[in-house]
């Protein structure tokens, strides 16, 4: 090639990093994957509006049933972010800036209710707390025969859903922790302040934006729940609003869609509003917190040290290690309700859920629709990132995009499900196809709830991209398809391969949108480990969440790059404000 052909090209800030007509049609595959089921669901109580009929909004908005579930869901919202609060702070605070010892094992263990499934973790507390307790009945600790379970109640639900979501309020606490100036808090210390005061004048009012994020995170997470109170608040007769659209779509069928639509957009409006709070002031972090990141240890116990070391573990034991135990417990045991011993052990209970057809068919469907979603989210990741992550990168287009991403990750999975139900109750246009009551219809509403679980890490590593080796192929008069066949591509590959995996296992036991999308014979995990405890079957129900579990352990025993990030794979699931300059192949499990 000679000089004067490479000096006729443009720089390459300039010529950008894809072609011009390939990234806006990326962007609009990408609009088009995750906005459409929500712009349906938002035209099915607007169009309506539009022509003057308000039939379904007068009924929805005039039931006292609506009203008390949406009061339900926001008080019940709010204390669960409360015990979230009052667990994810104290531990943050100890894991981020003392001298504690065993951090990393005690912080994987606050985060490990996040990736149990929210039916499996009300399932443990179900049989810790319950009359029957394998754990609290030989102890004499459990309630008498006959009288109600005490998690089935507000108090129960607010507990349980607040101990799922406080590893939101310790990550993000933790994440602005560690961005406090070290030379501000060296200062402090040197000028013979204590502990208590550097917390209070330093470490605090500069953590604050961050953790009033993780606050605003954990009540979003908390409003859109459906496991804990689809498990807890029905049998107590607490409508809250995910739970008040299943039963009745449930019960009634696609005749209330008007009316579910109206409580999905409701639900929704409650939930953007969390989700604006928590944009705001994770702005606000970026904006107040400069300087280095802290230390693993700034502060110094003492001999404080080993009393907290034993409450934090005591604390984990309790939330943790006490229900999962329960759990197993019950798996074990021949009738639910008798003591574990020799004589009442028994495997049979496995063996017979995972000879069940109904079982089988789950495995079989949530593996094909996970992979599935994975491989098609990767494929998009790789270029989409890549395009975003070009010299438009900080353009209000591509912001946009990155917002739409998230959307149908961050706002409840009931509205989701609905706008899918919407978009394919009726044969595609000109397909003549139908996915409604298919997998075909479960796999779509994957596909844009988990997107944004599949970019980030792909967006980091192409962000970390030299973008030298591209000029120099660009200057080989290499294009940009193969640009990023041959260059972007086999690089970004790892981190879209871990992406693939977040994807993978958070789809393998999601409930809250295949809980109102499934048909007989597409049943997935989730559902079926719901029905069975709904069923009455309380022990098998047991045996399939501890078979579940284990394969979540499994995974993440694995010792690759991969393992390392799915082992916190669903502290993303609604933490996507938090520090995007750490998200990296490794940021969370060093995070943990």
């Amino acid at each position: 090639m000679s000089l004067a052909t490479f000096s006729d090209r443009r720089p390459f800030h300039a010529a950008g990093r894809f072609s011009v007509s390939g990234a806006p049609l990326l962007f609009a595959l990408a609009g088009l994957i995750v906005l459409l089921p929500i712009l349906r669901l938002v035209w099915e109580v607007a169009g309506p509006m539009a022509t003057g009929d308000l039939t379904a909004l007068t009924r929805v908005l005039t039931s006292k049933m609506t009203w008390r579930a949406t009061g339900n869901s926001v008080a019940i919202a709010a204390g669960a972010t409360v015990v979230a609060a009052a667990l994810g702070v104290p531990f943050a605070l100890l894991c981020g800036l003392t001298n504690l010892r065993g951090k990393t094992a005690l912080a994987f263990c606050l985060i490990l209710p996040l990736m149990i499934p929210a039916q499996i973790v009300a399932l443990s507390w179900i049989h810790l707390a319950g009359s029957g307790s394998p754990l609290l009945k030989p102890l004499g600790l459990a309630p008498a025969p006959g009288t109600p379970n005490p998690v089935y109640s507000s108090a129960g639900m607010i507990l349980v859903m607040g101990i799922e979501h406080a590893p939101l309020v310790f990550l993000a606490l933790r994440a602005a922790l560690r961005a406090v100036p070290r030379d501000l808090v060296e200062a402090a210390q040197a000028a013979g302040a204590r502990r208590g005061r550097v917390l209070r004048t330093i470490v605090l009012p500069l953590s604050l934006p961050g953790l009033a994020a993780g606050l605003a995170l954990s009540f979003v997470a908390a409003l859109g729940n459906f496991g804990v109170p689809a498990l807890l608040g029905i049998p107590a007769g607490i409508p809250v609003l995910p739970t008040l659209i299943y039963r009745r779509l449930a019960g009634f069928g696609p005749s209330v869609l008007p009316e579910v639509a109206v409580l999905a957009v409701l639900i929704g409006a409650i939930a953007c509003v969390g989700i604006a709070a928590q944009m705001v002031l994770q702005a606000r972090v970026d904006a107040r917190v400069i300087g280095g990141s802290a230390p693993a240890a700034v502060l110094r116990l003492g001999r404080a040290r080993r009393p907290l070391e034993i409450l934090c573990w005591a604390v984990v034991a309790l939330i943790l290690a006490a229900p999962l135990a329960a759990l197993a417990s019950t798996s074990l045991i021949r009738v639910y309700g008798l003591p574990l011993g020799p004589e009442t052990a028994t495997l049979a209970h496995y063996a017979t859920v995972l000879g069940l057809d109904q079982v089988g068919r789950a495995f079989t469907n949530s593996f094909v629709l996970s992979g599935a979603a994975a491989l098609l989210l990767v494929l998009l990741a790789i270029p989409l990132a890549h395009a975003m992550a070009g010299p438009g990168k900080g353009g209000r287009l591509v912001r946009a995009v990155g917002v739409l991403i998230e959307l149908p990750h961050a706002v409840p999975g009931v509205v989701l499900a609905i706008g899918c139900i919407l978009v394919f109750l009726k044969p595609l246009p000109l397909l003549s196809v139908s996915l409604y009551g298919t997998l075909g219809i479960i796999l779509a509403a994957y596909l844009a709830r988990f997107l944004s679980l599949a970019l980030r890490p792909a967006q980091a590593a192409c962000a970390a991209l030299d973008p030298a080796m591209e000029e120099a192929a660009r200057a080989c008069g290499a294009g940009p398809l193969r640009r990023l066949r041959t260059i972007v591509a086999p690089l970004v590959a790892p981190a879209a391969a871990a992406g693939g995996v977040l994807v993978f296992l958070t789809a393998f036991n999601e409930l809250t949108v295949s809980i109102l999308l499934w048909s007989q014979g597409r049943e997935t995990l989730g559902v079926v480990v719901y029905a069975l405890e709904e069923g009455g079957s309380p022990t098998l129900a047991a045996a399939l969440s501890v078979v579940t579990i284990a394969v979540v352990v499994a995974v993440l025993a694995e010792d690759s790059p991969v393992a390392s990030t799915v082992s916190c794979r669903r502290l993303t699931r609604r933490a996507w404000v938090l520090d995007n300059s750490e998200s990296n192949t490794h940021t969370l499990t060093a995070l943990a």
